[in-house]
């Protein structure tokens, strides 16, 4: 099971920590990701994993790639992201069709991708 922990640093600043690492965030955007640059980050990054995963298994040498992603987040409520698109810029690979065909299926095996396609279940408490 994954699991981070978010503590308020007051204002609209948090520190987020998982594990042995961490980062912070502020909503504000000052000097930090806001929560929507997390979450698109979240899938960019696991995207890039599984272009790794795909490159490895394939034997294809990816060694400079770059993953874009843009967010259109919604005016109205509910407030979410309209739309999500994710750029790859191979750097020049030289990939048949063939190859970038199956790349493009397999990095939707990304779990956030599948998650955020997914509607899933979210359920929340309050501790006092």
């Amino acid at each position: 099971m994954y699991k981070v922990e978010i503590q308020s640093k007051g204002e609209y600043k948090f520190a987020v920590r998982s594990k042995d690492a961490g980062f912070d965030v502020d909503a504000k955007g000052a000097h930090a990701l806001t929560p929507p640059d997390v979450l698109l980050a979240s899938l960019g990054s696991c995207v890039g994993v599984y272009i790794r995963k795909y490159a490895d298994g394939a034997k294809i040498g990816l060694d400079a790639f770059e993953v874009t992603v843009e967010g259109d987040l919604g005016s109205e409520a509910p407030y979410r992201f309209r739309q999500i698109k994710v750029s790859v810029d191979l750097k020049g690979s030289s990939l048949d069709d063939r190859r970038k065909t199956a790349l493009l299926e397999f990095v939707k095996n990304c779990p956030i991708h599948n998650t955020l396609k997914g509607d899933p279940d979210i359920e929340m408490t309050l501790k006092p």
